[in-house]
């Protein structure tokens, strides 16, 4: 893909996240079900701190696209790095957990992570893009441009040093206010809530592995390579 073609996507992808966590964020006080929206605001969700962070890395890659395009070649380089590394151990396999976690859930039963209370506050399309377009952006990204995946102790470190900062987020809140961020965790004792963190790490690494996987065999090493000495 052309680095214009890219730089247009990019931006507009960087602009759509940033809309969706916009309305998100602005959602009005007097409609917002007092059991949902306690201590944290929206800030407790996995989703909408995906928002975020995809947001950011669009922004980056955008960022390293119009470097590129100036030719700053120097500076594209270290942004580009961490524009790989954003990608290949948050964005893809938080994407993808989000999307895949929270329908499976939810059609299971809806009122364990969105309750029905939601759809009087939440429009559908908003749902949509929080829940369910992650999935294809952070696919199209894989096959816009290789990424370089970092050395898989690294990526496997960070990945699991940004779970641990969630999950002690997500203790945090039940400490302070006696309730959990999602329905679901009530369903447990502590020895079964540990099981299912455990679990749902092992299932984001898997992810992890997934994209990786995929970013190889769309792009394969030799032409990977060769792709990287062009920027």
């Amino acid at each position: 893909m052309e680095i214009s073609t890219l730089a247009t996507y990019h931006c507009l992808a960087f602009v759509w996240y940033f809309f969706v966590a916009y309305s998100i964020a602005h959602v009005k006080t007097e409609e917002r079900p007092s059991e949902v929206f306690l201590y944290g605001g929206q800030w407790k969700y996995l989703t909408v701190l995906n928002l975020i962070l995809q947001a950011v890395f669009y922004g980056v890659s955008f960022l390293a696209d119009v470097l590129r395009l100036i030719k700053k070649l120097r500076c594209a380089k270290c942004i580009i790095s961490s524009r790989d590394l954003l990608f290949s151990v948050l964005a893809f396999p938080v994407s993808t957990f989000v999307c895949v976690s929270f329908w499976t859930l939810y059609t299971y039963n809806r009122e364990l992570v969105y309750p029905k209370s939601l759809d009087g506050v939440i429009p559908l399309w908003l749902n949509h893009a929080m829940h369910t377009a992650v999935l294809p952006f952070a696919l199209l990204e894989l096959l816009a441009l290789p990424h370089r995946y970092p050395a898989k102790k690294k990526g496997l470190i960070l990945l699991g040093f940004v779970a641990f900062l969630y999950i002690s987020w997500v203790l945090w809140i039940y400490s302070v206010t006696g309730e959990w961020v999602y329905p679901l965790f009530a369903l447990f004792n502590p020895p079964g809530l540990a099981a299912f963190f455990a679990g749902s790490l092992a299932i984001i690494v898997a992810f992890y592995n997934f994209g990786e996987f995929l970013n190889r065999m769309i792009w394969g090493q030799s032409k990977f390579s060769s792709l990287l000495l062009c920027i």
